[in-house]
């Protein structure tokens, strides 16, 4: 797994770079951001506001509307299931719909072809070399990258959130300074937000991957079915799952940054 270790720490280097230049940014946006920056307290609310910030879709999925959460791909392409923009407080959501944000993670279409990479990399590493080389290793490669995702986010997502009361969703910070937001989003991994609106330990996260890296001995290699690499499977998904709050919180202002440059006209509007 250390070629997705070096990959989460690369995006982490990455989301840093990009989004220092943001952070600035946004202390320019007008009044009229500030003004539908004022938290509504419910996902109609949200929605509203959604639609009238950069970049948003037209419309939101069912899921979406029913959760309070925003889909505006990061980059693009990479999932951001679970985000909620412009809101402090959300009504709870049920054990279902925390199931069904996890599968929408776990099956999006970007999921597919990037544990493809991730299984290419262990394959040109012969990691682990039992499985030896050709098709068929390649597929227990794929196997095992796809389940340690798909069981991670499962746990954290749904299975321990649902049994704890635990509500899944990132809520974004998006105001303050880069380093007092980075703080927050890291924070994330070990605070949790309850279903009832308050904070605590965030048992979710921190049990969820530890099943989830224990889980991972039935069906990676006998030679992998160690202490260091279960503690190494474990950081990993602590890792991506702090790498993607990142990306979640500062992906807005990267978003404007783009269409600042791109648009530079907007700047001459009245």
């Amino acid at each position: 797994m250390k070629s997705f270790w070096n990959f989460t720490v690369s995006c982490l280097a990455i989301g840093g770079v990009l989004s220092l230049p943001c952070a600035a940014q946004q202390a320019e946006a007008p009044a009229s951001t500030s003004t539908n920056q004022q938290t509504p307290t419910t996902p109609s609310g949200q929605e509203a506001s959604d639609d009238a910030k950069p970049g948003a879709r037209e419309g939101k999925t069912k899921l979406e509307k029913e959760t309070g959460t925003i889909n505006d791909r990061i980059l693009t392409v990479m999932p951001n299931y679970g985000t909620v923009e412009n809101a402090e407080t959300l009504p709870p959501i049920s054990s279902g719909q925390k199931y069904r944000l996890a599968t929408a993670g776990v099956l999006d279409y970007f999921t597919f072809p990037f544990i493809g990479t991730l299984a290419a990399i262990d394959q040109a590493n012969n990691a682990p070399k039992s499985w030896g080389q050709g098709w068929g290793a390649y597929g227990k490669r794929y196997g095992a990258s796809f389940a340690d995702n798909g069981i991670g986010t499962y746990m954290t997502t749904a299975i321990f959130p649902s049994m704890l009361h635990e509500d899944p969703r990132y809520y974004q910070l998006g105001h303050g300074s880069f380093s007092h937001r980075t703080f927050y989003t890291l924070s994330r991994l070990v605070v949790a937000r309850t279903d009832s609106g308050h904070s605590r330990f965030n048992y979710s996260e921190l049990i969820g991957n530890a099943a989830a890296a224990g889980l991972s001995n039935v069906y990676h290699a006998p030679e992998d079915r160690t202490l260091g690499r279960n503690l190494g499977t474990y950081g990993m998904l602590d890792m991506w799952d702090g790498v993607s709050n990142l990306m979640k919180e500062f992906w807005p202002d990267i978003h404007r940054k783009m269409q600042h440059k791109h648009d530079p006209d907007k700047t001459l509007l009245p």
